[in-house]
């Protein structure tokens, strides 16, 4: 969430931020709501003092024997305090409504971020590897996957609906090798593993920007009170909430592997074949908690580690950062690491790695003391990103490693995690 105070004082800066990221949110409403707010406040607070200044008279009047206006003063204070109820009622209704109306602003993006209108004024920054040639005619990992009895979209769609996926065989041991080399690979980095629930509150959701926004992407319990995450950035990022961390403890490097529920609402069309865009999906999440001195270094080293993944598996990938009309509603800057897809002939995104800034630390009350440094306490800024995506690398895994006679090779990184197990044969 944004600071009320920065944009109470720089509207015009607000609005043209506003702009760059090609978001409907009003300065204007705000400011006329928040006005509203603060004189009802002031109001509140003039009454409270008269009150206070008629109640200290009543007993100065009743010791002098002046009774009558000790009861005109008692009459005065009952009134007041009427007006007060009725006021503090519009206030909690003022702030509710100014809250809700500000948690609906993006956050501002970074002076480094490049501005543009869509996914077309991207920026590639670097690209790493060689996309595979083939001999033969390759295969998409939708017709590969069903070929070799370790993707099953139709019993996908029995159990549940479209867009849900069955794994077999050397399917499931694949993705479960994916995530455990994922995990090893940020255990050598120093990220601490978490376990979290994959379901939260909507305070939860509320603190990363997820709510109340976006919340026709999210699958909601029958009971109301809970939703499934849609990616561990949740949980890790509000292990956090409502505390204070110590400056020495920072950054703090977290990851955690969960399944991940999207309704993809806003990607109608998008993505229909195979297991780029579907419901339900597994994923190893990084999450960071930083000062704001370090928050983009740390996000240089996010991004590097989803890289080094990538290329510890032998996959070709280029990274991009994000213009400002294509950026996340947390995000202050981001970058997009995609890998090579031989079925789409390009690039698609795998890794997708932010600053949030103090934009989560702020709805989630997140804060850290450096009494060496100053008083009090200031915002923590937070990270996360994906390090990977794990059906989207097993795509890319069957897609560019896939043989001839549709068999695939098991890049070696994964081999460890298989038992040793070197190819996935072809059904005879």
């Amino acid at each position: 969430m944004l600071d009320a105070k920065l944009i109470r004082d720089n509207p015009g800066d607000i609005k043209k931020a506003m702009a760059t990221r090609k978001d409907d949110w009003d300065v204007d409403t705000f400011l006329v709501l928040d006005e509203k707010r603060r004189k009802a406040i002031a109001k509140v607070e003039q009454l409270q003092a008269q009150r206070n200044e008629s109640s200290k008279s009543i007993g100065a009047l009743m010791a002098a024997g002046k009774s009558d206006e000790a009861e005109i003063a008692k009459r005065t204070v009952r009134d007041i305090n009427d007006e007060i109820g009725e006021l503090e009622t519009r206030m909690k209704r003022l702030e509710e409504e100014t809250t809700r109306y500000l948690s609906l602003a993006p956050n501002l993006a970074d002076e480094s971020v490049p501005v543009g209108d869509d996914e077309n004024d991207n920026v590639e920054v670097r690209r790493a590897g060689t996309p595979p040639t083939f001999d033969f005619e390759p295969q998409a990992h939708w017709d590969l996957g069903p070929a070799l009895g370790i993707i099953d979209f139709d019993r996908g769609v029995k159990l549940a609906e479209s867009k849900f996926v069955v794994l077999a065989g050397d399917g499931a041991r694949l993705e479960r090798a994916l995530i455990n080399f994922f995990l090893e690979e940020l255990y050598k980095e120093g990220f601490k593993e978490w376990w979290p629930p994959s379901m939260v509150n909507p305070d939860s959701l509320f603190a990363t920007g997820n709510l109340p926004k976006f919340e026709d992407d999210l699958y909601r319990m029958d009971n109301g009170n809970l939703f499934m995450i849609p990616t561990a950035e949740v949980p890790l990022t509000n292990l956090h909430r409502d505390e204070v961390l110590d400056a020495s403890t920072l950054p703090r490097r977290y990851c955690a592997f969960s399944q991940c529920f999207r309704r993809e609402a806003g990607a109608a069309g998008r993505d229909t074949r195979g297991m780029i865009r579907v419901h339900q999906f597994d994923k190893v999440e990084m999450v960071k908690f930083a000062t704001p001195e370090t928050s983009f270094d740390e996000l240089e080293h996010m991004v590097r580690r989803a890289e080094h993944a990538l290329e510890a598996l032998g996959l070709a990938y280029r990274t991009i950062v994000l213009c400002t009309g294509d950026m996340g509603f947390a995000s202050a800057k981001t970058y997009d690491v995609e890998v090579w897809l031989p079925s789409y002939n390009a690039y698609k995104e795998i890794s997708s790695c932010s600053n949030c800034t103090d934009f989560q630390a702020r709805r989630g009350n997140i804060k850290y003391r450096d009494p060496a440094a100053f008083k009090g306490s200031r915002y923590v800024h937070t990270l996360n990103g994906s390090g990977l995506a794990v059906g989207r690398t097993l795509c890319a895994v069957i897609e560019n490693y896939q043989q001839a006679d549709g068999s695939i090779v098991i890049p070696e990184a994964l081999r460890p995690f298989m038992g040793g197990q070197e190819i996935i044969k072809a059904l005879e």
